[in-house]
C-alpha cells in the first residue's frame, strides 16, 4: 500500500500544481489532503477548485474552518503583536476574496478521516487529523514527549496518525507498553514550509501487506521535497494587499 499525504497549501497555487504532478507520477494507491487550503497567499479559490477538480479527499484545517465560517479568527497561534496584526490582515483578505461556493465547501469538510486495515491479520487504524485528535489547531511538535504522544494515540485508538499544522515534517515510531509500534507523522507543508527549506513538502507512506505492528521499520515514510517557482509565488504575495513579510517567509522557508 502506498499513500500520498499533503497539507497546508495556504493558497499557494504555484506550489500545489507541481506537487500534484509529482504525486501523479509516483502513482500512489490513494491521496489525501490534511487541510489548510487557504490563507497567507492570494489564490484561495484557485487552490480549492484544483483540489476539488482532482477529487482528493480533504479534512478541515483551522484556517479552512475560520474562512468557511466567515470568522475573523483563523485559530492560529502568533508569537508577537506584529505577527497577530499580519494574521488579521491575512484572514480579512482571504475572507474578502473567497467566493461563496468555495466557502461552503470549506465549511463542509470533515474534521478527521479514519482508515481501518488488517482484514487479513491484526486490525489497526490510521487516523488523519489537521492539528491533533483533540483539537484542530493543536501543535504536535517533534519535541513532544513520547509518553504524551502515545497516550494521545491510544486514546484516539490509532496505530498510525498523520497530521500537519506545524509545517515541520517528522516521523516517530514509538513502542507502547504492549510492545506494539505506533507511528506519528507530521507531513510538513506544501505552500508555507517552516523548516528552513522553501521547497514544497509532502509525505509518501508505504508498507507491504498488513503493517507489522511489532516492527519499527515496517512502515516507510518518505518526505518528498518538490522544487517550484518560489519567486513567482512571493511576487504574487507582494503584488496583493497581503503583508510583504509573507513573501519573505516563502523565500526563506520559515
Amino acid at each position: 500500500m502506498k499513500i500520498a499525504l499533503f497539507s497546508d497549501i495556504h493558497a499557494n497555487i504555484d506550489a500545489l500544481k507541481p506537487v500534484l504532478n509529482d504525486i501523479e507520477q509516483r502513482k500512489p494507491d490513494a491521496v489525501y489532503c490534511l487541510g489548510d487550503l487557504v490563507g497567507y497567499a492570494p489564490y484561495p479559490n484557485e487552490v480549492v477548485e484544483l483540489i476539488r477538480a482532482k477529487g482528493i479527499p480533504v479534512i478541515a484545517g483551522n484556517y479552512d474552518q475560520g474562512v468557511g465560517l466567515s470568522s475573523d479568527d483563523c485559530g492560529c497561534a502568533y508569537k508577537t503583536p506584529e505577527d497577530e496584526a499580519r494574521g488579521v490582515e491575512s484572514i480579512t483578505y482571504t475572507n474578502k476574496i473567497t467566493n461563496s461556493e468555495n466557502r461552503a465547501y470549506l465549511r463542509s469538510l470533515p474534521a478527521h478521516l479514519r482508515l481501518e486495515f488488517g482484514v487479513n491479520g491484526n486490525p489497526w487504524n490510521f487516523l488523519m487529523v489537521h492539528g491533533s485528535p483533540r483539537k484542530i489547531n493543536e501543535y504536535l511538535f517533534e519535541d513532544r514527549e513520547e509518553k504524551s504522544m502515545l497516550r494521545m494515540m491510544q486514546k484516539a485508538d490509532t496505530h498510525m496518525m498523520a497530521f500537519g499544522h506545524t509545517h515541520k515534517p517528522y516521523h516517530k515510531a514509538m513502542e507502547d507498553e504492549s510492545g506494539e509500534i505506533r507511528h506519528a507523522i507530521n507531513i510538513g507543508s506544501v505552500g508555507k514550509p517552516k523548516d528552513g527549506d522553501p521547497r514544497a513538502c509532502y509525505a509518501m507512506l508505504e508498507w507491504e501487506g498488513d503493517l507489522d505492528l511489532k516492527d519499527k521499520h515496517g512502515l516507510n515514510v518518505e518526505f518528498i521535497r518538490v522544487e517550484y517557482d518560489v519567486q513567482k509565488a512571493a511576487t504574487a504575495v507582494e503584488k496583493s494587499p497581503l503583508p510583504n513579510e509573507f513573501a519573505d517567509m516563502l523565500r526563506d522557508g520559515g
